[in-house]
């Protein structure tokens, strides 16, 4: 009976399998002599699915297993299944309830040797069905993107496809192996805005600076990638975007400059080259700024400054001797949004620890005792609230850093 268990086990996870395997449109390829999803060049011609040949020099027959239109739930493809129990648990989640009932009651009346034959099949479609490598996906993506006859449907969804693959470390170098990222980066200049929001956060994403996670030998290929990247004129491309009408690629953008700056000496050099500097103060002291873009400025303010101080032996630019620039991160600690007045703390505590930014602006022209001490009676207003005890507690903490390396930066300058 238990062996019987099995069969009856596997012969569910073939019909569910095959249940849904005519909605499966995800792109893919597999090994020689097997299926393969095809690019969107092929799927103009009626079909996702295409055999592959055995060898380069022979032809490529194809044929029909799922007609373009259909529309195919894909959120649960990760590019494999670590087990047949997986695959049972997504195909069962995909298939057909009715269906999957009656084979069910129809399985129990097969002989041993039918089922047999049914795990045979099973063996053979699964063999059939090997799902791609990521290094697989993003190609057929980037060959897509190099249709210049790729529809913008087609072309959208290439770039959310790499949207999701660059999440990864490993992923986000193959992009640039693969020839990626000068794509990427020529998307930056279309039309279609969507388009350029997708390129942007893909650019951003990959070229995020993961220092705990990378190995040395990963820093020094990223290294490598950032500066392949900002010689492209990404950069100055995502810091006009910055100023767009559209708030969403204002967004996409910035978070794209700060992943490509971040950590990086050329990168800081080209931005402020580019009035990067102007443009952070601009959205910071403009509050009809979308909240996200004014909390992403004042991050990347707190990452200039705290690079800087890394940087010993460069001079500090001089945005950070400029009061009316400081005045527009300190101003930020007013607005009614926690996390935004967090950011702003964070940042005003790195920029009080540059050599060039003076205690008395801070004191005299931005008012910050008055800020410290507005930002005390409110936190302990928070204190009295359960849900944002934790809160409270740790901007309590910021706020004592931020105090005294104020205090002592005052000291030095009644010193001298």
């Amino acid at each position: 009976m238990a062996e019987l268990g099995v069969h009856v086990w596997l012969f569910l996870l073939v019909v569910a399998v095959a249940s849904v395997g005519a909605g499966v449109a995800n792109k893919s390829c597999s090994g020689g002599g097997g299926l393969y999803l095809a690019t969107a060049k092929e799927e103009e011609e009626g079909n996702l699915l295409v055999k592959k040949p055995a060898s380069d020099s022979e032809p490529t027959p194809e044929y029909s297993a799922v007609k373009v239109g259909e529309v195919v739930d894909t959120d649960d493809f990760d590019g494999g299944f670590s087990s047949l129990d997986g695959m049972l648990h997504w195909a069962i989640g995909h298939s057909n309830p009715a269906r999957l009932r009656q084979t069910a009651q129809s399985v129990q009346h097969l002989s041993a040797d039918e089922l047999q034959k049914r795990q045979l099949e099973i063996k053979d479609l699964m063999e059939k069905s090997k799902m791609p490598s990521d290094a697989q996906l993003m190609q057929i993506a980037i060959t897509d993107l190099n249709n210049s006859s790729l529809s913008l449907e087609d072309r959208r969804r290439a770039l959310q496809e790499l949207l999701v693959l660059v999440e990864l470390i490993d992923n986000a170098n193959d992009l640039d192996k693969l020839g990626g990222i000068a794509v990427v980066i020529r998307e930056l200049n279309n039309s279609d805005l969507q388009i350029r929001i997708a390129s942007a956060w893909i650019l951003g994403k990959a070229s995020q600076n993961n220092p705990v996670v990378q190995k040395q030998a990963s820093k020094y290929i990223s290294a490598l990638r950032l500066a392949y990247i900002l010689q492209l004129g990404a950069l100055t491309k995502l810091m006009k975007m910055v100023k767009s009408s559209s708030v969403e690629e204002g967004i996409k953008a910035m978070y794209a400059v700060s992943a490509l700056i971040r950590n990086n000496l050329d990168g800081h050099e080209m931005f402020f080259a580019g009035d990067g500097d102007s443009i952070l103060q601009d959205i910071m002291s403009n509050s009809s700024m979308d909240i996200r873009l004014r909390k992403k400025s004042a991050s990347l303010v707190a990452d200039l400054a705290d690079f800087q101080l890394q940087v010993t032996n460069k001079a500090e630019p001089p945005l950070f001797s400029n009061r009316y620039f400081l005045k527009s991160v300190v101003d930020l600690t007013a607005s009614s949004d926690f996390d935004l007045q967090e950011k702003a703390l964070m940042a005003v505590k790195s920029l009080l620890k540059l050599k060039t930014t003076k205690a008395l602006d801070f004191k005299d022209f931005c008012g910050l005792d008055g800020v410290m001490e507005r930002t005390r009676e409110q936190l302990q207003q928070l204190m009295g609230e359960e849900y944002q005890r934790d809160f409270a507690r740790d901007m309590e903490n910021l706020c004592r850093e931020v105090e005294l390396i104020f205090r002592r930066k005052l000291e030095e300058v009644h010193m001298i």
